[in-house]
This record gives C-alpha cells, sequence and structure tokens, in this order.
C-alpha cells in the first residue's frame, strides 16, 4: 500500500471512527488531471466516494465551493460529507459508475440522453448563479486557444502557425462575445453525468466559470461519443434558443447569430483539445489522449461549415493539418507498437 493511500485510509477510518483495516478500497478510473478516485466500503455497508487531490498539484477550493453553492441551489451534484484540503482529501457521496456516456450505443439512445442532458442543463442554467464564479475572460480563451499552435502544431507536428492564426481568434472571440453570460460547467461532457436512480447528476464540475451561453450546450453536442448531421446540430441549438428566451429575454441574440456563436464556442473548445491532448502526451506522459485527435478534428472541421468567414483557416485544416495530423499519428502507432519488442531485446 503506497503511504498516500494509507493516509487516506487513517484520514476516513478517523472520521467514521472505525478501525482502518474493516474499510475497503476499490480504485477508480480517474480523468486528465492529477487527482485520484477511490470507493470506500465502509463496515456498515455504505460506500462513499473519495478524492484524493494532492494540496501541492490540485487545489480543491473550488471543488468544495462550487459543490456546496450548487447543492443548495437544487442541483444534483454529490454531497461533500468530509473535507481536509490541508492533505488533499475530500468524502463525497457515491454515484456509482453508471455515466450516460454508457447508453449512447446507437442514435435513438444518443438522442435519448442528449435531450436529457440538455433538461439537466437548463436547470444548471437557471438555478446556478454565475456572480459566484470568477469569468470565462476573453483572454482566458484566447490563452486556451493558443495550445493549438503551442503543443498540438509546434511541439506535436512541428508545423508553422498558419497566417491566418490571429484573425481566426478574433473571429471566434466577437462571436462568442455576443452571447449571455451563464454558469458554465465546462466539461458538460456525457462521461461527466452520472445516471442515479434514472435521474442524471453533475460531477468534475471544478472548473465552473461565469462565461458564454451555449458553451455547455456544445461541449454535450460536439463531445466524444456521437457526431450530429448539420440538420440535427442546427435542431439541437434551435430548440435551445427557443427554451432559454423565458430566462435571457431581449439579451438573447436571434436564433442564426446565436447559432454561429455556439459554433464559434466548439471550434474555440475544439482547438484547444486538439492542443491540450497534446500536452497531455508530450508534458505529462498521457498518451493515450492522443487517440482521441482525429474524433475532435472531425468535429471541428463539421462546425467551421457554419462559420464561413473562417474559410481560410478552415481549408488549411483541410490541406495542411489534417494530413500532418494522420501521419504523425501513424507513426506513433507504429513507435508504440515496436516498444514491446525493444524491451524483449534488451
Amino acid at each position: 500500500m503506497s503511504l498516500r493511500l494509507a493516509q487516506l485510509r487513517t484520514w476516513i477510518a478517523r472520521h467514521h471512527a472505525v478501525a482502518a483495516d474493516t474499510c475497503r478500497f476499490e480504485p477508480v478510473a480517474g480523468d486528465a488531471s492529477l487527482r485520484g478516485y477511490c470507493r470506500v466500503y465502509l463496515p456498515d455497508g455504505t460506500t462513499r466516494m473519495l478524492m484524493d487531490a494532492p494540496p501541492e498539484l490540485e487545489d480543491s477550493h473550488a471543488f468544495v465551493a462550487i459543490g456546496r453553492s450548487w447543492r443548495a441551489a437544487g442541483l444534483p451534484v454529490p454531497a461533500i460529507h468530509a473535507v481536509d484540503l490541508d492533505q488533499g482529501f475530500l468524502e463525497l457521496d457515491d454515484l456509482g459508475d453508471d455515466s450516460l456516456h454508457h447508453h449512447f450505443v446507437d442514435t435513438d439512445s444518443a438522442r435519448r440522453g442528449t435531450a436529457q442532458a440538455i433538461d439537466l442543463l437548463l436547470r444548471l442554467q437557471r438555478l446556478a448563479s454565475p456572480a459566484e464564479l470568477p469569468p470565462y475572460s476573453a483572454a482566458f480563451m484566447e490563452e486556451e486557444l493558443e495550445r493549438f499552435p503551442d503543443w498540438g502544431l509546434g511541439r506535436w507536428l512541428h508545423l508553422e502557425t498558419p497566417s491566418c492564426w490571429a484573425t481566426t481568434k478574433q473571429q471566434l472571440l466577437a462571436r462568442i462575445a455576443a452571447l449571455p453570460e451563464v454558469a458554465v460547467h465546462r466539461d458538460f461532457d456525457a462521461m461527466n453525468l452520472m445516471r442515479v436512480d434514472g435521474e442524471l447528476a453533475l460531477i468534475d464540475f471544478q472548473g465552473a466559470l461565469a462565461g458564454p451561453l451555449g458553451y455547455d450546450l456544445i461541449s454535450l453536442l460536439r463531445g466524444r461519443y456521437q457526431r450530429w448531421s448539420r440538420a440535427e446540430m442546427d435542431s439541437w441549438i434551435d430548440d435551445f434558443h427557443r427554451r432559454s428566451r423565458e430566462d435571457f429575454g431581449a439579451h438573447l441574440p436571434d436564433a442564426a447569430t446565436f447559432r454561429a456563436g455556439v459554433e464559434a464556442i466548439g471550434a474555440q473548445r475544439q482547438l484547444k483539445i486538439l492542443g491540450q491532448f497534446c500536452r497531455l502526451c508530450l508534458r505529462d506522459g498521457k498518451p493515450r489522449y492522443l487517440d482521441w485527435l482525429p474524433h475532435f478534428y472531425a468535429q471541428l472541421d463539421a462546425g467551421l461549415e457554419a462559420l464561413p468567414e473562417l474559410a481560410e483557416f478552415h481549408a488549411w485544416l483541410r490541406e495542411t493539418y489534417h494530413p500532418a495530423m494522420q501521419a504523425r499519428l501513424a507513426r506513433h502507432h507504429a513507435e508504440q507498437a515496436q516498444e514491446p519488442s525493444k524491451g524483449a531485446s534488451t
């Protein structure tokens, strides 16, 4: 047993006033952060989820503050039962392992799950106050965008940034700036929506900010687990626009402007991901994220079709970036396939 796990075991046993050796632990798959998770089975049969977030690596203050605020507002987030921010330990409700993405088995089930997730998203927008969150500023969005030329082009592909990049950023940020401000989860993905007794609950919300309406919508619609046609995307976005009128009134742009703004958010997010997943490989030693690059490129390619002002950048992606990315991934996979044989010969 690692020292860290021993400390966690001692902490939870002391909190529940039970012997440490009566608690059984089960590791749970983590995420792209440096947090770790495990399920603890207590002697009385209760299970809880334990978060291990070493304070020198992860600041959990935001998770605690947002979790308590959103739960008090009536949103379905796990209750926080114990907190030790000095050690980086948290005890949470155990919401199980049934995340929504497991139910995206075909188009019909994906459509049902997406509709249920959008119902929850509308609740989130109505109940969570953006005033309690830091701003998702244009400067921060631009910094995220720069991960694409920095990590996705320069460090991963050794490609020069296209000459239209500065204009592309300005046009995306201008589109996004026209949208009203709401509380934004920022990773509203089917994997972060847990099914509990047929209802959905939110997890992984520590990065929430006050940002543009539609950010979480496009995170869901252009996420990891489903690709929608242009007609289906327009239908989802237009319906969301209609349902948001009651909350935003005159502050809500017309349907066409809203649709373009939402797709601009999607492009900003996909570009960030294409850079960030390369960073996870090169900096953090997590090469499995590279396997998602073709999927998120395809989502970006589809979204840019709704933004004709970005035609020059879109063409560069298709003619230069995409072939280079495919070739580099092929080399990467070939290198990985050779590694076991290299190890066997030494």
